[in-house]
Parts: C-alpha cells; structure tokens; sequence
C-alpha cells in the first residue's frame, strides 16, 4: 500500500497548522459537489507575513519558491480542515499563482515551482496539475505570492 498523504508530510519534515479563518468576507474552502476550492493563500505565519517583497526587486527566486512551498502547506491545511482527511482528494485539478513582481520579471513559472514540487511530494501522482502562474503589481500584506487550488475529492 502506497503511503498516505499524511505519511508523506510527516517524511517531509511538515505539520499542517490549523488554518486562520478568512481575513475578509469569504470562506478559505468550499466544496462543490466532488471539487474542492481553496482560496486564495499566502505564506503568512503567527505573526504575519513571512516574507514581502517584490520578485525583480528586492526577493530571490529561492526566497520566493519557499514562500510558495509555505502557501502550498497552507493550501493544504485549508483542504484538511473542510475534508476532515487528506486521504479525501483523488487528484490536485489547477494551481494559481500569482507574483508579485516587477515589469521585467520573467520567471514567474520558477516560483510556482515552489508549490507544484510540494503538492506533487505530499500527494504523489494525486498532486500532478493544470496551473498558472501570473505576475501582479501588488498582493495583500506585501508578500510575493499567493496561492489557489481546486481538487477532484471523494
């Protein structure tokens, strides 16, 4: 039997946090019919932001593909919290991802990297994806990424 999603966080050194509630007036996951949404998510800790900037500016690439693994856990968090289980989703359906970043960044498709690469080692073959990955002139509390997802769910 392959191992569990939660089996896979736990090699990977990671421990769902219990997810904030919404910042405004919206819901951080609905599920419709067999679809998962979760929206959007940014890497932000206990005490706010873990990282802000502008990709092109003043974050790296490495800086900012961790920001977007950190979204990607919470995305995940957000998915346990309205499943119950992980072991619930049968497939990662799209990724969105937004930059922050200057006109002339290019490597927005670099930084969603960062999320794609988690999903695919905590969910397995179940974390392969549609995605996009967009540059914007700002996002919420100055970080450099936010992230969106949809899931196929039992």
């Amino acid at each position: 039997m392959p191992p569990s999603i939660e089996d896979r966080l736990l090699e990977l050194d990671i421990v769902l946090p219990t997810p904030k509630p919404s910042a405004a007036r919206y819901v951080a996951a609905q599920r419709v019919g067999d679809t998962l949404y979760v929206s959007g998510t940014m890497p932000i800790g206990e005490a706010g932001p873990l990282w802000k900037g502008t990709l092109g500016q003043d974050v790296s690439i490495p800086e900012a593909q961790a920001a977007a693994r950190t979204a990607a856990v919470l995305v995940l968090a957000h998915a346990k919290a309205a499943l119950g289980e992980l072991g619930r989703i049968r497939q990662c359906l799209r990724l969105e991802v937004f930059v922050r970043a200057t006109p002339a960044f290019e490597d927005h498709p670099q930084v969603a990297n960062g999320a794609s690469e988690l999903l695919l080692q905590a969910l397995g073959d179940k974390g392969a994806h549609t995605r996009f990955a967009v540059g914007v002139a700002s996002l919420p509390f100055g970080v450099p990424v936010e992230l969106a997802a949809s899931f196929a769910v039992d």
